[in-house]
């Protein structure tokens, strides 16, 4: 099916409404599936704060309607004709990408490969298809924030066991990793999928402290956010 858009018309500017008001979320749903894209977009448009500005059955048409629509999300299934979920959100939010929108990946296969792929071509989370609504919703409101959406089991089960693939075959050893000591410590924490107050407690920090190490790490390496974060500890070998 070809890609299908609808705007309401509404303008706005840093998230601010010409009105005045505080603008909606925005968000493109792509999925061949007429029956899933339908009931996705049904669910976010009945959400306040959310707005479906479009919808669309291939990744070719969501990489097209992206770059006119310029939503704030786009919620993208992996498996489709013409590009796959993977492929578009590499040309939407991949490194390089002068404009990156913010892609959560929502689908049926839980395969590790889809989980790691999708995270490495940018997308700022994954959620199965089977995942309760607010879920959903609650992922689509987080990744706008610009906020990675890590959802600890399947960053440790899916992401981990996949990656284990593909690790230096000299055991993991973190050869040119510009981190201090501790700054490798947090960077593991993340990699397991602990949030800042998890990584805190651990590490007998405060939350704030924890915080700034976590924003000089991503400095350091050049990432985006957790979820690269999360993809890099794994290529390097730094988690087991």
């Amino acid at each position: 099916m070809t890609g299908t858009s609808s705007t309401n018309g509404t303008s706005s500017t840093n998230g601010v409404t010409a009105g005045g008001g505080e603008a909606p979320v925005r968000v493109l749903v792509c999925d061949d599936q007429v029956l899933i894209r339908t009931g996705l977009a049904t669910i976010i448009d009945a959400q306040p704060g959310l707005e479906v500005a479009g919808e669309c059955g291939d990744g070719r048409a969501a990489v097209d309607l992206a770059a006119r629509l310029r939503p704030d999300v786009v919620v993208m299934d992996v498996r489709m004709p013409v590009l796959d979920g993977i492929e578009a959100t590499r040309l939407l939010a991949g490194a390089g990408v002068p404009h990156p929108v913010k892609v959560l990946v929502v689908t049926t296969f839980n395969l590790d490969e889809y989980v790691y792929e999708a995270l490495r071509a940018g997308a700022s989370g994954f959620l199965l298809k089977d995942a309760p609504p607010d879920r959903l919703l609650h992922g689509i409101r987080t990744v706008a924030t610009g906020a990675a959406l890590l959802d600890p089991e399947v960053t440790r089960q899916l992401v981990g066991r996949y990656a284990a693939r593909i690790r230096p075959a000299d055991g993991g050893t973190p050869h040119g990793v510009p981190l201090t000591p501790r700054e490798l410590e947090v960077l593991r924490l993340i990699a397991e999928g602990l949030s800042n107050g998890e990584i805190a407690a651990a590490l007998v920090l405060s939350p704030e402290t924890v915080k700034t190490f976590v924003s000089r790490i991503l400095a350091k390496l050049g990432l985006r956010d957790r979820v690269q974060a999360v993809v890099y500890a794994y290529r390097q070998g730094l988690v087991t």
